[in-house]
């Protein structure tokens, strides 16, 4: 398919921070949605800067309209979804799978489920395409974008850390509740994002929406990034974008970002995180100058430019 008009990708809304970053991408953008608005199928929805080339596709709608790719995100949609919504033509369509995670089951031994030598697999980190096995699937990793809703700039005024993570109390130990309780006893915290405000006796400040966050994190001494195993959470790089130095474990794709001493800290002692966290409070001058180490990092790896291309480089490769 060789053409010079802008292509037009069908996707679901799973992560709408990602999403966002991804539709800086120049194609044409197909969300689906229905009439409840339900989960993954809220189209243009939230505070988001949604630009021009985003538009909406009604599930009842979808079968009659012309696309190029098919955008997959979640296993719901890949296993269920696209056999009621697609029409047989459209199924045979340049489709690639976006996985958000690692594996949730066993972290090494978890086929996935995407078993197609005709679809590509993109993974969003290292760590991740490690981890999964992806079988049959050709697959590349195409590392986050970020582009800031604001050009907020570090502060670090208040002597405490942030934490970005939602529905951190229903979500336990993998997402590290357990941790981030530890680290309070230890360290002033504060907790910001959907359903903090359920441990609001514990820190939980409630839902910062998209656009303001960065302004929000800004003047905050440093990141904390509780979570014991998932991807390589936006709101790390995102923080990093301001000028936060970042303390977190040192698992996943972390580890591979943040440098002891140049612009944060990881570890996987909870007493010599507490130790960091407490030089930082003690010490702005050092927060600042890993911060703006930080935010070096973020622009040279997780740049929205390099992004938009490894996304355009993806789309040009199904579609040849």
């Amino acid at each position: 398919m060789h053409t010079s008009r802008p292509l037009r990708i069908l996707t679901w809304h799973v992560h709408g921070n990602y999403l966002y970053y991804l539709t800086q991408v120049p194609h044409e953008f197909y969300l689906v949605v229905d009439d409840e608005r339900s989960v993954h199928h809220t189209g243009r929805s939230g505070t988001l800067p949604w630009g021009d080339n985003v538009h909406e596709a009604s599930v009842d709608r979808i079968r009659d309209m012309p696309f190029d790719i098919i955008l997959f995100q979640s296993k719901h949609a890949w296993v269920e979804e696209q056999h009621r919504v697609l029409s047989a033509a459209q199924r045979r369509l340049p489709r690639i799978y976006l996985e958000h995670d690692p594996p949730q089951e066993h972290p090494t031994g978890t086929r996935h489920w995407v078993q197609d030598p005709n679809v590509l697999l993109v993974h969003c980190t290292p760590f991740n395409a490690l981890m999964w096995d992806s079988g049959t699937t050709p697959t590349r990793v195409i590392e986050h974008g970020v582009k800031l809703m604001n050009d907020a700039r570090y502060r670090g005024t208040k002597a405490e850390g942030i934490v970005v993570v939602n529905n951190l109390a229903k979500r336990g130990r993998r997402l590290g509740l357990d941790v981030y309780r530890q680290m309070r006893q230890e360290v002033p915290l504060a907790l910001v994002g959907m359903g903090a405000d359920e441990l609001a006796g514990e820190g939980g400040l409630g839902e910062v929406e998209n656009r303001r966050l960065a302004e929000f994190v800004a003047d905050y001494r440093f990141f904390f990034n509780p979570i014991r195993y998932t991807s390589l959470g936006l709101a790390i790089i995102e923080a990093m974008m301001v000028g936060l130095p970042v303390v977190g474990l040192a698992t996943t794709e972390l580890v591979t970002v943040i440098r002891n001493g140049e612009n944060g800290f990881v570890d996987t002692r909870l007493d010599r995180l507490a130790e960091a966290m407490k030089h930082l409070l003690a010490h702005p001058e050092e927060a600042r100058r890993l911060g703006e180490a930080a935010r070096r990092t973020a622009l040279e790896r997780f740049g929205i430019e390099r992004f938009v291309r490894d996304w355009m480089d993806a789309f040009a490769l199904v579609t040849s």
